[in-house]
C-alpha cells in the first residue's frame, strides 16, 4: 500500500521501456493475484485466471489493493492454518513481493524514493 501511495497519479500510466504493464496495471495485477492465489492456494478452490478490466487511476488501484488484502486477512481469520494453507499463503506473499520489486523500479524511474520494505 505504501508503494501505491507514493507514486503520483501521473505515474500510474508510466511504463518502463520493454515493460508489459504500466504502474497501475502492475498494481492491479497484484490485487487480482492476491484474490486468485487466495482462492486456489489458500482456500483450495480452483479458480480460472480471469482478471477484471484493468483500471490505472490511483484511487481505483488503491481500492482494489485494500479490498484484496482485506479479503485475504478475513479468509485467514476464518480457516485452519494447515500445511497446505500456509504453503499457499507463502506462495501468495512471494507473488506480491516479486511484483513489489518491479513496482520499486517504476518508482525509481520516476524519481520517487520507494518506501522501506516492511515485514
Amino acid at each position: 500500500m505504501q508503494v501505491a501511495a507514493v507514486m503520483p497519479e501521473a505515474g500510474y500510466t508510466f511504463r518502463p521501456a520493454g515493460a508489459g504493464w504500466n504502474f497501475g496495471e502492475l498494481l492491479q495485477h497484484i490485487a487480482y493475484g492476491i484474490e486468485w492465489w487466495k482462492d486456489n492456494y489458500v482456500k483450495g478452490k480452483k479458480t480460472d485466471w480471469a482478471p477484471p478490466v484493468v483500471k490505472s487511476d490511483k484511487q481505483a488501484v488503491q481500492k482494489a489493493l485494500l479490498q484484496a488484502y482485506g479479503v485475504l486477512a478475513e479468509t485467514l481469520g476464518r480457516i485452519s492454518l494447515t500445511d497446505e494453507v500456509v504453503a499457499g499463503l507463502h506462495a501468495t506473499l512471494d507473488h506480491i513481493t516479486h511484483h513489489r520489486g518491479q513496482a520499486v523500479l517504476y518508482l525509481r524511474c520516476n524519481g520517487v524514493e520507494p518506501p522501506e520494505y516492511s515485514y
